[in-house]
């Protein structure tokens, strides 16, 4: 178990493999980036990759062993190359089949191939902790005609990583790459110029396990968006610029991300945008317009249509009332909310239209929500039906009040018993590690508060029947 780092860390950066072969880098590079945060977020810092000491062998199938260790083979490629990479792996199958293995036996077979001591390597990712927290700053000395990039490592640690990294320094489109070492608590590389480069991009290949924090400005980040490219430069650049909205630069690379290549940077672009700001607003709304007719993917176009209904403009409802087709669950919900947003009745009227209809999604919970909140006794079947459809989740969990909202207004006893034990039946599904956190909400919140209504309406069958499946009482 010390060593399962040799199945799930490659089970996980076979996902890597497996985007970028099928989706592209850009793909693979989202997935590398949200696998390496996951690490991140888990605070694992204190836990070597292999670990020859446990309580339990739980506790290696962990974000160390898989979302660390797939980054520590992205960065090991990326030092190695290509060719030498997937070279090495076939040695190290083909050495070792049919037999058990350790990470050693993989820096062996690495060093076969390689001809280089990667000792230090697995010395400080295989079996050390911890990962570089940089602090990057580009000082440029136009007298000098120099610009220094000083780095310096932060970790509280005290650990101090040995990096090879590449530096781009640019001008206009043009790139000169120089790799470099990090190897102390502060290093200084100098490199000069004769025109101030546009551009000094630290880990230009953006492979680095790290979290790190520079003092670009916003000038180097639209270089950065335009001519680095790499999906993490553009995302970088997308974050530094929702920061300033305010600067018609900054709205410009927004803007710019609209039209990514890469879809999931043309949605997160969306995220970013802050509709409150009137400038804001008239820059992107007209691309707006035309992603939601015309992007090719329907996430995109979901979301765009849900940033128009901020715009509150009749012509827009023609659009919505065409994407209510939308083969997208996705693009129809969002068009369905934005007309409901719009015009209450006519978005009403659609939704009694639309629920003689198969239904999921982003779809399916508007319809719900819409019934619920505009609906009458009459519509208890499909309301019932969809919440008690849902697979135990945090999606239904968060979707409990509104239900229990609802049957407060109905008047059947049989339609509210029967609801009442669709929520029964949930918080009985829910796994026993969880439910000392969630009982409390559904027996106090939920049900006891269902149950006042119920008698403060003068139901006090209904209220009884209520209390009795408030369940052990230890629960809360």
């Amino acid at each position: 178990w010390s060593n399962i780092t040799l199945n799930e860390s490659f089970a996980n950066y076979s996902e890597y493999l497996w985007r970028e072969y099928k989706y592209g880098k850009d793909a693979a590079d989202a997935h590398n980036y949200q696998d390496m945060q996951g690490y991140i977020q888990s605070q694992s810092e204190n836990k070597d990759l292999v670990r020859f000491t446990y309580n339990d062998k739980e506790d290696v199938f962990d974000a160390v062993s898989y979302n660390k260790g797939g980054r520590i083979l992205h960065m090991l490629r990326n030092y190695v190359g290509d060719s030498a990479f997937f070279k090495a792996l076939n040695s190290y199958l083909t050495t070792n089949k049919f037999k058990s293995g350790e990470a050693h036996n993989l820096r062996l077979a690495f060093e076969d191939v390689t001809g280089k001591d990667l000792n230090w390597y697995f010395n400080q990712w295989y079996y050390g902790s911890g990962h570089p927290k940089l602090d990057i700053t580009y000082d440029y000395d136009d007298a000098a005609k120099k610009v220094n990039v000083i780095v310096k490592q932060t970790q509280s640690s005290g650990k101090v990583f040995k990096l090879p990294v590449a530096i781009d320094i640019y001008e206009g489109a043009k790139k000169q790459r120089n790799n470099v070492w990090v190897k102390n608590k502060v290093d200084t590389f100098s490199f000069s110029y004769t025109n101030k480069p546009d551009l000094v991009n630290f880990d230009g290949d953006k492979f680095l396990l790290t979290e790190k924090k520079e003092n670009k400005t916003l000038d180097n980040y639209v270089h950065q968006f335009k001519y680095a490219g790499l999906y993490l430069d553009r995302r970088e650049a997308i974050d530094f610029a929702a920061k300033h909205e305010d600067d018609p630069k900054a709205v410009g690379i927004l803007t710019e991300a609209l039209s990514d290549k890469y879809f999931g940077l043309r949605n997160y672009a969306m995220d970013k945008l802050d509709m409150k700001k009137e400038n804001v607003r008239k820059a992107v709304e007209q691309q707006l317009y035309q992603i939601a007719q015309k992007d090719p993917k329907p996430t995109v176009r979901a979301k765009a249509i849900s940033l128009l209904s901020n715009y509150d403009k009749p012509e827009y409802r023609t659009l919505y009332m065409k994407s209510l087709n939308d083969s997208s669950y996705s693009v129809s919900g969002e068009a369905l909310e934005s007309l409901i947003s719009a015009d209450s009745v006519a978005g009403f009227k659609e939704v009694q239209r639309l629920v003689k209809q198969p239904a999921k999604g982003k779809l399916g919970d508007v319809i719900s929500e819409s019934l619920i909140r505009f609906g009458t006794e009459e519509s208890f079947d499909v309301i019932a039906d969809n919440f008690d459809d849902l697979p135990v989740s945090q999606a239904k969990f968060e979707k409990l009040q509104p239900f229990a909202n609802y049957l407060a207004k109905v008047k059947s006893s049989d339609r509210v018993k029967k609801g009442v034990d669709m929520i029964v039946k949930f918080r009985e599904a829910i796994p026993q590690s969880v439910r000392n956190q969630t009982d409390p909400f559904i027996n106090n919140v939920i049900l006891k508060g269902l149950a006042a209504k119920k008698q403060a309406a003068g139901m006090t069958d209904q209220a009884d029947y209520i209390n009795s499946k408030l369940g052990d009482k230890k629960g809360f």
